[in-house]
């Protein structure tokens, strides 16, 4: 499918993280530098899919509400409204850089959309951060896959370590919270 098929491709890794990025946009790289796309057409088409998979999500987001999320979060354990509500705020200080930065972030980079359609950011605004952030990430991975050429696949091998290193950070948080919140939960019982 070409160009057109790599943007696809980044739509739907977009919409399925675990669909690596890592993995496509070198490809892309290494296809444009055979000569079967330009490399302005790899860059341009996966943006492009980066921005509709994006857009996909931040519709979800903008679908559910508020009212939907906090009615979810009620139910799911470990959660509390109130961590919806700080979430709320810390997006509020920090959305449009959250939208930007979390582009170049493996996993965050599709899940920040939702948030950003909850809170109903501009969708001029996150359509502007969106195509930044991705066209950033989109040119680095492409960009590798170019030079490298036939070695296109040495990429992966490195955006694999970088990735798990982020992974295994937000891994360590996610245990730190749920040891805080049922360490909070164990001591709201005992007093009660």
């Amino acid at each position: 499918m070409g160009a057109p098929g790599a943007g696809l491709a980044i739509a739907l890794e977009n919409l399925f993280p675990p669909l690596p990025s890592e993995v496509i946009l070198p490809l892309a790289g290494f296809t444009a530098s055979k000569g079967d796309m330009t490399l302005f057409e790899a860059i341009f088409w996966t943006t492009l899919g980066s921005v509709v998979g994006a857009v996909a999500l931040y519709g979800v987001g903008a679908l559910l509400g508020r009212a939907r999320v906090v009615a979810i979060a009620r139910r799911l354990p470990l959660v509390d409204v109130s961590d919806i509500e700080k979430t709320e705020a810390w997006f509020a200080r920090h959305g449009r850089r959250t939208v930007f930065f979390g582009r170049m972030i493996p996993i965050f980079r599709s899940l920040i959309s939702i948030p950003a359609g909850v809170e109903r950011m501009p969708v001029p605004v996150f359509l502007v951060l969106t195509t930044l952030g991705s066209l950033i990430w989109n040119t680095v991975f492409v960009m590798a896959g170019y030079l490298l050429g036939e070695n296109w696949e040495l990429v992966e091998g490195y955006a694999g370590i970088l990735s798990k290193a982020v992974l295994g950070v937000v891994a360590l948080a996610v245990v730190v919270f749920v040891v805080v919140r049922l360490r909070r939960r164990g001591r709201h019982h005992a007093e009660r």
